[in-house]
C-alpha cells in the first residue's frame, strides 16, 4: 500500500477521535425539572466553543496531508499523541506510516509498545510481524504470525508461518502447515502475488505456492519423485508460475 493511503487510515481515525472528543463537550446537563417547565421559549442555538489544543494539531494534520507534506502530517500526530496518550487508534496509526513509508524499526517499537497495553490485538501483532518480517528477522515475526493464527484462525497468517518455518528450516512444522493448509475449504478463494515472466506482480491462487511449498521440502529431503509431482501439480494450476 502506498504512504498516502496510510494518511488517508490516520486522518479517518483522527477524525473519528475528534469527533468523539467535541461530542463529549458540547453535551449538556439536563435541566431540573422545575426549570424544564418553565422553559417554553425556542433554546437558542449553541455557540461554537473555541478549539482545543487537540483540533489545532487535527487541522494542522488536515491541511499538511492535503498538501501531501507527511513530515508535517506526522509531526501533527506526535503532537495529538501527547495531548491524547491513551489513544491506541492514533498510535497504531503512526506506526503503520512507519511501516509503509518503510521505517520498519519505528514501526517495531510502537508496535511493542501496543502490545504491552493489549497482548491479544490482531492489528497490533500483524504491524509487528510484518515490520520484523520486513527486516528479515524471520525469528522475530514467526511468533507473531502464531499469535495471530491461535487467536484468530486466520488462513495468511499460517500461510506466513509455514513459509517462515521454511526460511528457518523447521521443514516438518512447515510441511505440516502447509498440508494443513491445503484442508481449508476457504483456501480456492485465497490469492498470492509473484512477479510473472516480465517481471510485472500477478496474482496466483494460493494453493499454487503451497503446493509449490512442499516441492520444495520434498526436495530438501531427498525426496525428487514426491517434488516433481508437486510441481507438476502446481503447474497444472498456473502454468506461468516462475517459482
Amino acid at each position: 500500500m502506498k504512504t498516502i493511503l496510510s494518511l488517508l487510515f490516520t486522518l479517518v481515525l483522527i477524525t473519528g477521535f475528534a469527533q468523539n472528543s467535541k461530542k463529549q463537550k458540547t453535551e449538556t446537563k439536563a435541566l431540573p425539572p422545575a426549570e424544564a417547565e418553565a422553559s417554553v421559549q425556542p433554546q437558542t442555538p449553541p455557540q461554537p466553543q473555541l478549539s482545543t489544543l487537540s483540533e489545532h494539531f487535527l487541522r494542522k494534520y488536515s491541511i499538511a496531508t492535503r498538501w501531501n507534506d507527511a513530515e508535517v502530517a506526522k509531526d501533527a500526530v506526535y503532537d495529538l499523541i501527547i495531548e491524547n496518550p491513551q489513544n491506541d487508534s492514533l498510535i497504531y496509526a503512526l506506526g503503520l506510516g512507519y511501516y509503509e513509508s518503510q521505517k520498519y524499526p519505528s514501526a517495531i517499537l510502537i508496535s511493542q509498545d501496543l502490545l504491552l497495553r493489549d497482548q491479544k490485538n490482531i492489528s497490533y501483532l500483524e504491524l509487528s510481524a510484518a515490520s520484523f518480517e520486513a527486516l528479515g528477522l524471520r525469528d522475530k515475526a514467526l511468533p507473531h504470525y502464531e499469535t495471530m493464527y491461535l487467536l484468530s484462525n486466520n488462513l495468511s497468517a499460517l500461510y506466513k508461518m509455514a513459509f517462515l518455518q521454511y526460511d528457518l528450516k523447521r521443514f516438518a512444522e512447515s510441511k505440516t502447515n502447509a498440508d494443513i493448509l491445503l484442508t481449508k475449504p476457504d483456501l480456492a478463494t485465497q490469492k498470492v502475488v509473484f512477479n510473472d515472466a516480465q517481471n510485472n506482480p500477478k496474482e496466483y491462487p494460493m494453493k499454487v505456492s503451497v503446493l509449490n511449498l512442499k516441492g520444495l521440502i520434498a526436495q530438501d529431503g531427498g525426496d525428487k519423485v514426491a517434488a516433481k509431482k508437486l510441481y507438476e501439480e502446481a503447474l497444472a494450476l498456473a502454468p506461468d508460475f516462475l517459482p
